[in-house]
């Protein structure tokens, strides 16, 4: 079956039928449009019942070969490239599903960093790695990615001394958390790049997007994409809500047929958007849940039409600390039956105004889509305390968030999963708001605070984000270009030596 071809949700002509190797190296479109498939292929179900014994692996490599035909990836090589990003967890099952509180929690944060982006940010560094090595770009790749904190730190793992790339990771400075910060940050390879910018996530965000679309920067230094803005992100997350489904539906007392619910932490609208395309797959999946910190422009216009942009409050789950969910674009491309030219007006008018309305049968329809729920800091803590007194189970900042939502949409029953998306000892001064003392965290984790830090603060300008980008390359393409010089320079003169030992023993 050959692979699935991809277009711009801004439907330039130059931007259709793109193949996936093309999308995973471009990331974004270059008429700042995001990658969505040409077809949503569909999964028989009597086939996903022969996955249920399957490794997590193994599975993910059955449900991606949907997508990935042998014409761009050979089947074994997208196996091997699974199974290889997949030996990086620490669980053996790599997002368990278990049961807390009356609902199923499921657990994406056995990964290197403890978040939930290690899924899918280790396969697309094996992505990256495959499609260098068959000549793609001339076999470099400069990967320019925003975080709000925890894609930084993934992206970096999946990257870390990759062969041919360059990863640069702008975070906003003082806006994430400590540890998160120190996850980046002392990582010294010489490929990685780390940037504090003096703004918000946002402002890291659209430092990445204007970075894309200045053509000339974009092809100097073959510019790809590891934020969610990348389709193989999206891509890469719907295996877990595949697993998710066989494993809450592996209970013999659920009925044949029955729907699984899932609520999910919400900034980017990535992670839940992947359980959208898995629905549109074919899974049986209920209701999706949106949840939102107060930061909350995808509740409003789930609730009420209106993504209408607000300043950023600075909450207590940093990585939901967005305004403008750079996914919602996707979704909003198939709420509008995929008309391009209404999508490209809409968001168009969006960058110029901050706001986007829609009324009538979208807005029922996108309510049937997706509900949402709010939670703001004193909810957040509340639950925190409540499933650690309760249940003697903790739970991250964000993750009591999402399942807030479950209780606020009466939806907490055992066929509903609320997605933990980091390990909470990522976020200390949060959960000391409610629970005291605090478990020992990871040796992982508790390590960082003795380790060395690089990074380089930069204003909030694109064009000194983009020179900093070439200095570092340059300056590590110069030095590799100086170490091999040196490397063969020796070479030479231990030639000479060996020459002048034999000529002397000729004479």
């Amino acid at each position: 079956m050959p692979s699935t071809t991809y277009s711009s949700t801004r439907g330039s002509p130059g931007q259709r039928s793109i193949s996936f190797s093309k999308v995973v190296m471009s990331g974004l479109a270059h008429d700042k449009g995001l990658f969505v498939p040409d077809e949503i292929p569909k999964v028989d179900m009597s086939e996903v019942e022969t996955w249920r014994s399957l490794s997590y692996a193994d599975m993910s490599t059955e449900l991606l070969s949907k997508y990935i035909g042998s014409d761009e990836i050979p089947k074994e090589d997208l196996r091997r490239i699974i199974t290889t990003a997949m030996s990086a967890f620490r669980h053996e099952e790599v997002t368990p599903v278990i049961k807390v509180g009356g609902h199923y929690v499921l657990e994406l944060f056995h990964g290197p960093t403890f978040a939930f982006k290690d899924v899918a940010l280790q396969m697309l560094g094996g992505f990256f790695e495959y499609f260098l090595k068959k000549g793609m770009n001339g076999g470099r790749l400069a990967v320019l990615g925003a975080t709000s904190g925890d894609t930084g730190s993934a992206a970096i793992a999946g990257l870390r001394g990759k062969e041919g790339v360059d990863c640069v990771i702008l975070y906003p400075k003082g806006r994430v958390s400590e540890i998160q910060e120190r996850q980046m940050t002392t990582i010294m390879d010489p490929n990685i790049h780390c940037v504090a910018v003096e703004g918000t996530f946002d402002d890291c965000q659209d430092i990445v997007k204007a970075s894309f679309g200045n053509k000339e920067f974009r092809e100097d230094v073959k510019l790809g994409a590891v934020n969610s803005i990348n389709w193989a992100r999206v891509l890469a997350q719907q295996t877990y809500y595949f697993w998710t489904y066989l494993r809450v539906t592996d209970d013999a007392s659920v009925p044949p047929g029955a729907k699984v619910n899932f609520s999910v932490p919400t900034g980017n609208f990535g992670d839940i958007l992947a359980g959208y395309y898995a629905k549109r797959m074919g899974l049986p999946v209920g209701e999706l849940t949106v949840a939102t910190n107060e930061n909350d422009i995808l509740h409003r216009f789930f609730t009420k039409g209106e993504y209408h942009r607000r300043n950023i409050n600075k909450t207590i789950s940093p990585s939901m600390d967005i305004c403008v969910s750079s996914n919602f674009e996707r979704y909003l491309y198939h709420l509008l039956d995929q008309d391009a030219v209404e999508l490209k007006n809409l968001m168009t008018a969006f960058e110029d105004t901050g706001r986007l309305t829609i009324t009538g049968a979208r807005l029922k329809r996108a309510k049937q889509d997706f509900s949402s729920a709010r939670a703001d800091t004193d909810e957040t803590v509340a639950v925190i305390k409540q499933y650690h007194v309760d249940h003697d189970y903790m739970l991250c900042p964000h993750t009591a968030v999402g399942v807030s939502a479950l209780h606020q949409n009466n939806s907490v029953d055992m066929l509903s999963v609320a997605l933990a998306t980091a390990h909470e000892a990522k976020f200390p001064a949060a959960v000391s708001m409610a629970v005291s003392p605090l478990p020992t965290p990871p040796p992982q984790l508790a390590k960082l605070k003795s380790m060395k830090t690089r990074s380089q603060t930069c204003p909030c300008d694109a064009k000194a984000v983009q020179d900093f980008v070439k200095m570092r390359i340059a300056e590590r393409v110069n030095g590799g270009k100086k170490k091999k010089l040196g490397v063969l320079l020796a070479v030479a003169v231990g030639v000479v030596a060996v020459l002048a030992v034999v000529l002397t023993r000729k004479h």
